[in-house]
């Protein structure tokens, strides 16, 4: 059973199950530390703390950021990477397939989009897939930053911008 059918079992097993569940997913599968949980994630130390502890019971959004956390978390191991989002001209300029960002090497992997409907799908499956972020477009970002949990990375190509309009004025001239 995925570890997010075992949450979803929780709440719907007894009262307190999501709790037992969540302390189970957290220690004997993912082997993590409830700080170690939130800081991975950006969910909120003092939420889950109270959750834990039987302070507070969780409300539907908090179930869902909870669940789709440890579902990136238990995708995690195959994915490591992070996801670019763009036309297939843009993608074919990458050079870079692993950045070294700090001191670890981060994979790029390209998904192609040619539309907003295009990219929105893309993320989700980034997402889906295992990425750690996703870096895409201005125009769909604050979109796909409402439907992932993961973090989102604006990319805003200036020297590009400023070769295509030096084109386009030479093209009217």
């Amino acid at each position: 059973m995925s570890l997010e059918n075992e949450l979803v079992a929780g709440i719907l097993r007894e009262e307190g199950g999501f709790r037992n569940a969540l302390r189970k997913v957290l220690e004997e599968d993912l082997k993590m530390s409830i700080h170690e949980f939130c800081s991975q994630t950006g969910l909120s130390p003092s939420t889950i703390y109270k959750i834990m502890q039987d302070q507070r019971e969780p409300n539907l959004r908090t179930v869902r950021e909870i669940i789709r956390a440890v579902r990136r978390l238990e995708t995690r191991p195959h994915g490591n990477f992070i996801a670019v989002i763009a036309a297939r001209p843009v993608l074919n300029r990458i050079e870079e397939r692993t950045m070294k960002v700090g001191d670890r090497d981060v994979r790029v992997k390209e998904y192609p989009a040619n539309s907003m409907e295009d990219a929105i799908i893309a993320a989700t499956m980034a997402e889906k897939d295992g990425a750690l972020a996703i870096v895409c477009a201005p125009i769909v970002a604050p979109t796909i930053q409402k439907i992932l949990t993961i973090p989102v990375s604006i990319v805003i190509p200036r020297d590009s911008i400023m070769r295509a309009i030096e084109v386009a004025a030479q093209k009217t001239l």
